[in-house]
């Protein structure tokens, strides 16, 4: 997704220069408990014309060390998005493998840019004939792009409550937490911004969009804030903004791959769910996640791995800035279905209403996190996702 994603997370210090084969996993039963949870994908749109989007990348993309398993092909081959029957094909495999909600990655600038990277979901999913059997809701992308500035101006914050309550939290399709449209904002320190910094704008900003949003019919706006983007300010997002939940977008924003070239999945994995137990984490997790004043909505990274967007460079092996850095490894289906199993096992024991786990990602191909089927996997990624949640 994040074209300019502050990864300083990925400054890494241990190195080796190849990685051995992968051997496979011994797949000894997973322990995988009972009961119902709402998994959310995580939606990134920019896979439409080849000539006009990342899939170049992806087609020409090489392995960087030894071992680096690159290009990943997509099985389904290199589709248009935009196409309300290519659409429906992700709608149905999504469904019939227990993901219940798309939340797409959602762009809009200050003008003369607007919106940017929508037409996946207003001309691909709005348009496709079974788009009622999925929910799907936003994440605010409110980051930088190139001269685009995530921080935009409070009128066109204005502009963009209005738009997506008419166009989106109206949709039979929307996503809705209680009655309440799921609204999700990628970097709150962004947001603060938009209003100077003045947090009381920011509450009386967020207020108003309350009023509208319960002025559309709804009981209120369910507000979640990703805690990448929260840093410093999650005392004031609880207090003055009234969020009413987190979550996470990908484990690599909480913890350091720790090996370069490459971190085993287990690896980052272990990271991170012991920042959930313990803290030690970065981004929101320094302390344990049940120290977070608002329910936090566990996440599953199927991988990383963002080389593609190196563009083939020479000097890869040298730089650790995005999309430079670390990848992850050793990532199988089955490695992946053991994360899903252990996220849901902690979140059974939150009340119903809170049983919520995101994923990173249905088509992060440029970030190497999907759940659409590749030439290797084929679909063994959403199966491992139906095995544990449906």
């Amino acid at each position: 997704m994040l074209f300019l994603c502050a990864v300083g997370m990925l400054i890494l210090t241990s190195c080796r220069s190849s990685v051995e084969s992968i051997d496979p996993e011994p797949e000894l039963p997973i322990d995988i408990p009972e009961g119902d949870v709402s998994v959310a994908a995580y939606y990134f749109p920019n896979w439409g014309p080849v000539a006009e989007s990342e899939w170049q990348l992806i087609k020409f993309a090489k392995p960087r060390f030894d071992g680096h398993q690159q290009p990943k092909v997509p099985l389904w081959g290199y589709e248009n998005e935009n196409e309300p029957t290519v659409m429906s094909k992700k709608i149905e495999a999504a469904v019939s493998h227990g993901i219940d909600a798309f939340i797409f990655d959602w762009y809009y600038f200050d003008q003369p840019h607007g919106k940017y990277l929508y037409k996946a979901l207003e001309e691909g999913f709005l348009e496709a004939g079974n788009n009622t059997d999925i929910k799907f809701a936003l994440m605010w992308c409110n980051h930088d792009v190139g001269d685009m500035k995530g921080a935009v101006s409070p009128a066109t914050f204005t502009e963009i409550m209005d738009y997506i309550i008419e166009k989106y939290f109206k949709h039979p399709s929307y996503w809705l937490i209680d009655g309440c449209p799921y609204f999700s904002i990628y970097q709150m320190h962004t947001f603060i911004e938009t209003f100077g910094g003045d947090v009381q704008k920011a509450a009386e900003a967020i207020e108003l969009f309350r009023s509208k949003v319960k002025a559309a019919g709804f009981k209120d706006l369910h507000l979640n804030g990703v805690l990448f983007g929260l840093n410093n300010y999650m005392d004031v997002a609880v207090n003055n903004l009234k969020m009413n939940s987190t979550t996470s977008y990908v484990w690599i924003h909480h913890n350091a791959l720790p090996s370069f070239p490459a971190t085993k999945y287990e690896v980052a994995a272990d990271q991170y769910f012991r920042n959930i137990e313990n803290g030690g984490g970065a981004n929101g997790l320094e302390k344990p996640a049940a120290s977070i004043p608002v329910p936090y909505h566990l996440n599953v990274s199927m991988g990383w791995d963002s080389s593609p967007r190196c563009r083939n460079a020479s000097d890869w092996m040298e730089r650790r800035d995005y999309p430079y850095g670390a990848v992850i490894t050793d990532n199988t289906p089955y490695l992946f279905k053991k994360a899903l199993a252990k996220a849901k096992k902690i979140t059974m024991q939150k009340p119903p209403g809170e049983r919520i786990i995101t994923i990173n990602s249905w088509n992060e191909w440029g970030e190497g996190s999907y759940l659409e089927p590749d030439t290797r996997h084929e679909m063994k990624y959403l199966e491992a996702v139906r095995d544990v949640f449906k």
